[in-house]
């Protein structure tokens, strides 16, 4: 062979060996950049998450391993880092820490699903002609409907029960005003309860017009007859449950306060929870009741993964759409009228008494101002100064201008449903007058106090919607943009406090912030996707957002059909 051409197979062989040892040394590479990455579940990308941590910070992408977030960052930086079995491609939408509802009534709601829906009835002639399509399957049980309210009537006034003794002379009916604080039964409820013309009860009323019952109950004037409504079946209430859950995760809900329940209610839904059936979050308050006390001080605190109970909720008065609330002075439209405790001022001490020595958490239902100083007052005795067992006073909705400082004196929350605001707007002025209305739904001179206020809806009192929470705490408007310039702007909040609020806010409500509530690593992987950002949309398009999806734990629980 010539030399040349020996000379030109050396350098063609050298030219090859390299390749090949260029190719192996690539391959090398990527089997240890392979095997150096972390396997996770998810990886969510191409969004804007907000992740509502200290300095509410946004990312693009999310890893979820064990239905926790193990990273957030660049899509590119994650891939690198992790081997995800799934993806999801947000598809530029927008992501949101799971809503947590910090007061409602899940189990309420569950019932109500399957009874008379009243909400919205602009008359009483209305609430009797939805009768006529109402179908129970049973011609001979209770009617049991909810949602009534006189004051969106022509006549601002309670009906009497004559139009339902007619219809219904040997059928128990019982309906529920919308604030649950108020009934009318018909005479057959009232025989079967034992409840008599003259009867009277502490905290309660069972109004008669002369010297007959009208069927009008308020207050504690109602357990009576709630005793006799048979309770549902296992299976019944597992399928309402089922429903219920579902409803709230579309609307982008992960956890839910329920805000007194019985301990047998409790170890139905954890029960349920355990066998996969039941995948809501739930931190209850157990109602105020000596067999609850007993339970809780035998079991102690009750925490699961998607079970925790240290509270009790408590009811100081009524509502204020119904005249049940206690005011220190009269109502404006009722001269001669304060109000009234459900209980003597004695009951709630002792209460607070044996609740701070366990170091449970204290929920009490408060709407007057005098309930509320009653309250607050028996808080700040048995809290003694600086504290963190965030005992709450659910609502705080009407608070007399000397009195905000308890909540900043001893760290007790103000667990507030800024629906109420917007729901109440149109008569609160006639109830409290318009200096004592300035006191009411107060939202930002409370967050004022700690720095921090949880939010929910109340349901199924108000919509179950926290899109329409934000709104009304933001907006402070009704859904057709009334008022114009917003009801008493002077104490709305901003749309990050709003968003705070219906997440980590009310996470730390219930002891929860350091699991749930923002998106960092180590906390569960609940999450929601909108199809607008609510940090951005203007304001008459803020309630045409769409949940898209929610996740739980890192499990797709609701996704919109469309998608």
């Amino acid at each position: 062979m010539a030399p040349i051409k020996r000379g030109y197979f050396f350098i063609f062989a050298v030219k090859q060996f390299m390749r090949t040892l260029a190719f192996i040394v690539f391959i090398s590479i990527c089997m240890i950049a392979c095997s150096s990455q972390k396997e996770a579940d998810l990886l969510v990308f191409n969004g804007t998450i907000y992740t509502v941590d200290s300095s509410f910070n946004r990312a693009e992408a999310m890893v979820v391993k064990d239905g926790k977030i193990v990273a957030l960052g660049r899509k590119s930086d994650l891939e690198k880092q992790y081997a995800c079995r799934e993806q999801m491609d947000a598809a530029g939408k927008f992501i949101y820490p799971g809503f947590i509802d910090a007061h409602a009534h899940f189990v309420g709601y569950a019932r109500g699903l399957s009874e008379l829906d009243l909400t919205g009835a602009p008359s009483w002639e209305d609430v009797l002609h939805r009768f006529s399509d109402y179908k129970t399957g049973d011609t001979s049980g209770w009617i049991i409907g909810r949602g009534w309210d006189q004051n969106d009537w022509p006549v601002k006034e309670f009906p009497t029960n004559e139009e339902l003794n007619k219809r219904y002379p040997d059928r128990p009916v019982y309906l529920v005003r919308i604030d649950g604080h108020a009934a009318i039964a018909n005479n057959k409820a009232l025989e079967l309860a034992g409840v008599k013309a003259g009867d009277t009860i502490t905290g309660g009323e069972y109004q008669t017009k002369n010297g007959v019952l009208t069927g009008i109950l308020i207050d504690n004037a109602m357990d009576k007859v709630v005793s006799r409504i048979p309770e549902p079946s296992l299976e019944a209430l597992k399928a309402a449950l089922h429903r219920a859950e579902a409803n709230c995760f579309e609307q982008g809900l992960t956890s839910i306060h329920d805000c007194g329940l019985g301990y047998d209610m409790v170890e139905k839904m954890e029960a349920l929870q355990k066998s996969g059936d039941l995948k809501m979050r739930l931190y209850v308050m157990l109602s105020d009741a000596k067999q609850n006390y007993d339970y809780l001080l035998k079991r102690g605190i009750i925490k699961t993964g998607r079970m925790h109970v240290r509270g009790f909720k408590i009811f100081s008065d009524g509502a204020l759409g119904s005249r049940g609330a206690c005011l220190l002075h009269d109502y404006s439209d009722k001269a001669g009228w304060k109000g009234f405790l459900l209980s003597n001022p004695e009951h709630f001490d002792s209460v607070a008494r044996f609740i701070a020595g366990q170091g449970w958490q204290m929920c009490t239902h408060a709407i007057g101002d005098s309930a509320n100083r009653t309250v607050l007052e028996i808080y700040a005795k048995h809290l003694k100064g600086r504290n963190d067992l965030r005992w709450r006073i659910e609502h705080a909705q009407v608070i007399n201008s000397s009195d905000f400082h308890f909540f900043g004196d001893y760290q007790i929350v103000p667990s507030v449903q800024p629906t109420h605001a917007t729901s109440d707007m149109y008569w609160a002025g006639d109830r409290l007058g318009k200096e004592r209305l300035k006191g009411a739904y107060a939202y930002l001179q409370l967050l004022k106090q700690n720095g921090w206020i949880p939010l929910g809806t109340d349901f199924p009192v108000e919509a179950i919607s926290p899109l329409k929470t934000f709104f009304a705490a933001v907006i402070r408007k009704d859904a057709e943009g009334f008022p114009a310039s917003g009801f008493q702007m002077e104490n709305a909040l901003t749309r990050e406090q709003a968003l705070r609020g219906m997440t980590i806010w009310a996470a730390r409500a219930a002891f929860e912030e350091q699991e749930k509530g923002s998106l960092e690593p180590g906390k569960l992987a609940d999450f929601v996707v909108l199809d607008r950002d609510l940090m951005q949309t203007p304001e008459a398009e803020l309630l045409k957002i769409k949940v898209l999806k929610t996740y739980s734990g890192g499990e797709l629980v609701f996704k919109k059909k469309d998608l």
